[in-house]
């Protein structure tokens, strides 16, 4: 029997329905109700897991296991929904009603005008959404899954029901399961039950927790089930996957998830410009319409010149440009080891002007070593050696590097040495208790910030073994032990403990008391040597490095001291607690240093500097930065952190080091630079072409461009755009941070729209007068002089600097005097007729040589000007 070919679900002969028709999946009471033993059979699995093959069968029927995914819509459904702008709908119905009274070329040529403008940005943004897609699976979270009787790692959307899944400290729960095994297992449930405390889960037939006294179920509180949306805070497990996707608890908040997060300043901002040129379009439009029909012009051709007029003027081109723009700075930050797994992050990061780091891996170098063991008074101590030892290889959450070290300096004989019990580590407690037994004797011995458990002593133990009181100057000589320490760099662990009775099975926090103080472990992880230099690199580049870590403030102090960067302010955990949020945002913008913070205290920092209007980045990859991740307009963490934090971040660094996070800034703010030169580009050309056509429709007897020669001038213009994202950024327009400004775009375009629209007028004057232009000459003129100056000013636009002391991207110019030579070779061809052109006579090309030469050096001048008057702004 294949349950996964089964709708009903059944269980094969139990006379149990789940009550689902969902393809096989356990009903969700069922996955903390039933025996274990029956949710194996119902779901035709092992505890050695599933084949490879039955895996990829129950994928097939089940979907991917995302809670808020959204079946993705097949390519050519994709591409037919860029038909659905209304404006080309009643283009090209009214073309087809041309084409019935006999202009059937007309037709063609437009429809075919039409599909490829409409090919041309499809195949641009699919091939940059598909790029973007294999970054991010690159560094999709992973889960540790037994298939074929082995464990191997598979991304967390591949799981199915009845896969068998091994969890430890720092992973994410990758769908609604049952405990199949457990150790020390604490669940991080906020996302599902509001309570920010673990919630410790067991292996059991028996549960409890998941009916309140009113008898109202809730299925996140059962004690041997986990759920999708929650972590591993600490502890081990083997679970049984038993509802994946939409219908896991967290698919159940389905409508909150597939809603689209708050829009970013970029999308926003790239929203009203178009938004902007859109309704100014439209007005045009009307304005050129009623005109041509007050004229007594045919209504028929003139309505499809104030469509083909709208879809022209429209900038259709954006999403493209933006999209494409922002998959190919992901593609060069994938080289420079950054993978973007939220597109609109890279705009966040160029305008990034704070980063809030951790100091451990950037301003150090993460290679950290138990150097020595100590008591109190400095001397080497096995007793403190010992007793870490022991914490530290029993600990079942996730090993920190401190742990590591430890357990790396020297094997310590673990013969007779037997783990009763843990009280896990968390953030707010700063350490770790185990429950050892050794020759009969049970001893707690906890690991954790020595502050705190010099504070928690009461005793401590001499050289001798003997236990004698921690009076006030003995814990001064140990205070002093430690700021020493620290004073030179090194990072300590307090390590301390009691003895408890032989019959206790169990301990919790309020054993950790009256504890006899043993020592510190020691450790020295050495500064980077090129920390120092990349954080005033970033300082000269506008960001501000602000550390935020656990050590404290002597220790934190060395550092900054090692690698040459000044100390402007701190503040401890201490000291946050007694200030207000008034407070703070008072002080947080002077202070680079803060030590001894826990993980609310990192999120009250990012939220205070987020007020004070900063665009704010976090660096972290561990399980106590994911609400920082969260909050933040950036969120970066490392190829090998915890996957809760990998899971919250927006980058994705594969080195660990500040430098690539340098490198990552300017390439978020050349990525909207580039955007910027497209938008500058459509707003001045835009708003001059409807004066131009405002004003041609007032004096001219005919049209001014034909229909298919404004969709002709449209589509070679959106060709020579596509190079812009190739394109490349002078030094200085990358040097700070770099923010979407609607009103710079909007003036923008105010003043140099009319500028386009002095040599339209020019050129429609000297059409008439000195060349004598019909119809057919005029627009054919005018059709050139469009394409060439609209193309050609890109040069000028895209730098603040002369255009000849920025050198554009070499596809770029290709692209740009192709096109141009495409504009004026069409009308001098066969080809042209198909279109209405005529052949200019030769003194027009000299006319317009000298306009466009003298229309960029008018552009020029203007430049130097508006950003003069800008820069006083």
């Amino acid at each position: 029997m294949n349950i996964t070919r089964k709708p009903g679900g059944g269980d094969g002969g139990s006379g149990h329905s789940d009550g689902d028709s969902d393809g096989g999946q356990i009903s969700a009471d069922a996955v903390w109700r039933e025996p274990a033993a029956r949710l194996l059979a119902r779901l035709v699995t092992t505890p050695a897991g599933l084949r490879g093959a039955e895996a990829e069968a129950r994928l097939a029927i089940h979907g991917p296991n995302d809670a808020a995914t959204v079946k993705r819509t097949p390519l050519w459904l994709q591409f037919l929904s860029r038909f659905r702008n209304p404006l080309v709908i009643i283009l090209l119905g009214a073309s087809g009603l041309s084409a019935a009274t006999g202009d059937i070329a007309s037709f063609v040529i437009i429809a075919s005008i039409v599909m490829a403008s409409m090919t041309l940005d499809f195949v641009q943004e699919a091939r940059a959404q598909s790029a973007v897609e294999a970054l991010r699976r690159s560094v999709a979270v992973q889960a540790t899954v037994r298939r074929d009787g082995a464990p191997v790692s598979v991304p967390i959307d591949r799981l199915v029901p009845g896969d068998i899944v091994e969890l430890i400290a720092g992973d994410l729960v990758p769908a609604d399961a049952r405990l199949l095994e457990s150790r020390d297992l604490f669940i991080n449930q906020a996302l599902l039950t509001g309570e920010p405390y673990p919630a410790e889960k067991h292996a059991s037939d028996k549960t409890s927790g998941a009916e309140n006294p009113a008898g109202a179920e809730n299925s996140a509180e059962a004690t041997n089930a986990v759920f999708a949306g929650t972590s591993v805070i600490s502890g081990t497990a083997t679970i049984l996957v038993c509802r994946t996707g939409a219908r896991t608890a967290l698919g159940h908040l389905a409508t909150s998830l597939a809603e689209k997060p708050p829009a970013t300043a970029f999308a926003v901002g790239v929203a009203s410009f178009g938004m902007l040129i859109m309704r100014l379009t439209i007005l045009m439009v009307f304005f050129v319409l009623v005109v041509n029909i007050s004229f007594h012009r045919p209504v028929l051709e003139s309505l499809m010149f104030a469509l083909a007029l709208a879809v022209g003027l429209t900038p259709e081109l954006l999403p493209m440009i933006v999209t494409v723009t922002m998959a190919r700075s992901a593609m060069g930050l994938s080289r420079r080891k950054v993978i973007v797994k939220r597109l609109s992050a890279i705009h966040d990061l160029g305008a990034m002007d704070v980063l809030c780091t951790d100091k451990t891996g950037t301003l150090t170098e993460a290679s950290i070593k138990l150097v020595r063991a100590i008591d109190g008074r400095g001397a080497e101590s096995a007793s403190a050696f010992a007793y870490a030892f022991i914490n530290s290889h029993f600990e079942t959450g996730m090993k920190s590097p401190l742990d590591e070290a430890i357990l790396a300096a020297h094997p310590f004989d673990m013969a007779g040495w037997t783990k009763i019990d843990e009280v896990p580590f968390d953030f707010e407690r700063r350490r770790i208790s185990v429950l050892v037994e050794h020759d009969g004797k049970r001893r707690l011995i906890v690991k954790g910030a020595p502050e705190d458990l010099l504070r928690l002593s009461a005793k401590y133990e001499a050289a001798d073994g003997q236990e004698l009181p921690l009076d006030a100057e003995t814990r001064r000589i140990f205070q002093a032990t430690l700021d020493d320490l620290g004073a030179q760099g090194f990072r300590a662990l307090g390590i301390a403990g009691h003895a408890i009775a032989s019959d206790d099975q169990s301990i919790a926090v309020a054993d950790e008391s009256n504890l006899v103080f043993v020592g510190f472990a020691v450790f020295l992880d050495p500064p980077k040597a090129s920390a120092g230099a990349t954080i005033q690199a970033l300082a000269t580049a506008g960001v501000s490095v602000k550390v935020l870590t656990g050590d404290n403030e002597l220790v934190a102090r060395h550092v900054f001291k090692e690698i040459g960067v000044a100390v402007t302010g701190v503040l401890t955990g201490d000291d946050l607690t007694h200030l207000s949020e008034e407070a703070l945002i008072a002080q947080v913008s002077r202070v680079n240093l803060f030590c001894r913070v826990n993980p609310q205290q990192k999120l009250r920092i990012l939220m205070a500097l987020k007020r004070l209007g900063h665009v704010v980045g976090y660096m972290g990859d561990g399980i106590n930065d994911a609400p920082a991740l969260h909050a933040a307009d950036v969120g970066i963490s490392v190829d090998g952190a915890a996957d809760v934090a990998r899971a919250a971040a927006d980058l994705i660094l594969l080195e660990h080091d500040l430098s690539v996070v340098r490198e990552a800034v300017v390439g978020g703010r050349e990525t909207v630079q580039n955007v910027s030169k497209y938008v500058l580009m459509g707003s001045s050309s835009n708003f001059g072409n409807m004066f131009s056509m405002a004003g041609a429709a007032l004096f001219l007897p005919f049209l001014p461009m034909l229909p298919i020669q404004i969709l002709l001038n449209n589509l070679l213009y959106d060709v020579s755009e596509i190079a812009i994202p190739f394109d490349g950024v002078d030094p200085e327009a990358v040097a700070l941070p770099v923010k979407w400004d609607i009103t710079f775009i909007e003036r923008f375009m105010l003043v140099f729209g009319p500028v386009s629209s002095v040599f339209d007028f020019l050129t429609f004057y000297a059409l008439v007068a000195l060349f004598g232009a019909g119809a057919p000459l005029f627009q054919t003129g005018w059709f050139i002089e469009s394409m060439t100056t609209q193309v050609l000013v890109v040069f000028a636009i895209r730098t603040r600097r002369a255009f000849f002391r920025s050198k554009p991207n070499g596809f770029l110019v290709a692209m740009a005097l192709g096109v141009v030579a495409v504009a004026i070779a069409l009308p001098l061809s066969p080809i042209g007729q198909w279109f209405g052109f005529v052949a200019p006579p030769p003194l027009f090309f000299a006319y317009l040589v000298g306009a466009t030469l003298a229309y960029l050096a008018l552009v020029e001048i203007v430049k130097i000007f508006f950003y003069r008057a800008m820069a006083r702004r």
